[in-house]
């Protein structure tokens, strides 16, 4: 066998074994893009399936009146806040503080949907109030599991003055879990947060405003 043989042989074993890497690797591209392929449609359907859970407690939250600031009786507290695990209440009454409150409110009923948001007059409630401990009004009662948990009781807790924004109110709720943090499962844009308000404060009455 002469030089020129031998180069070709060795070149066709060379191209062979190149052959065989390359259908090797192809394989193995192959066998990876197939598994790229699960692991997407894996997490699609994982992503479906929690778009899924997330519509259905949105529909179950707003047929229970989520999503709105509304007003109730004293008779039908106790049967909200076992119906929601989350409620935030108002005990108010028709003064200047608590129409501040209000207005906080509304925006954050409408941004967090994983909370009910209510209100009660208080003066109209006698029983609630005084089972409730209700003295200074505003008072936000902020019930978990059908259970008051926490209270946020006039302004003090919000800088001390009526021109808190909601922004700290939304931040107190947060830390008492009352709502969530980042607003996971609330709509799905936030509005801007509203503007500090400067509001005047209101006489004192037999149930105690806030100062």
């Amino acid at each position: 066998m002469d030089e020129s043989q031998i180069k070709e042989v060795l070149e066709k074993q060379v191209l062979s074994v190149v052959q065989a890497v390359e259908d090797k690797l192809d394989e193995e591209i192959a066998a990876l893009d197939r598994l790229d392929l699960d692991d997407l449609e894996a997490l699609r359907e994982r992503r479906i399936q929690q778009m899924k859970k997330i519509a259905e407690k949105r529909s179950r939250w707003m047929s229970l009146g989520h999503g709105e600031y509304s007003e109730i009786s004293e008779k039908d507290f106790f049967a909200a806040v076992k119906a929601s695990e989350r409620v935030v209440c108002h005990f108010y009454r028709g003064n200047w503080p608590c129409k501040v409150m209000d207005k906080h409110l509304n925006i954050l009923a409408q941004q967090h949907l994983e909370t009910r948001f209510l209100k009660v007059h208080a003066e109209k409630s006698p029983f609630l109030t005084e089972r409730l401990r209700i003295v200074v009004l505003p008072t936000l009662a902020l019930v978990k599991n059908a259970k008051v948990d926490d209270y946020v009781v006039g302004f003090d807790q919000l800088g001390g003055s009526d021109e808190f924004s909601t922004e700290e109110l939304e931040e107190r709720l947060a830390k008492a879990k009352v709502i969530f943090s980042e607003g996971e499962a609330s709509t799905s844009h936030k509005r801007p947060l509203a503007a500090k308000r400067n509001v005047r404060q209101s006489e004192s009455s037999n149930l105690s405003d806030s100062d």
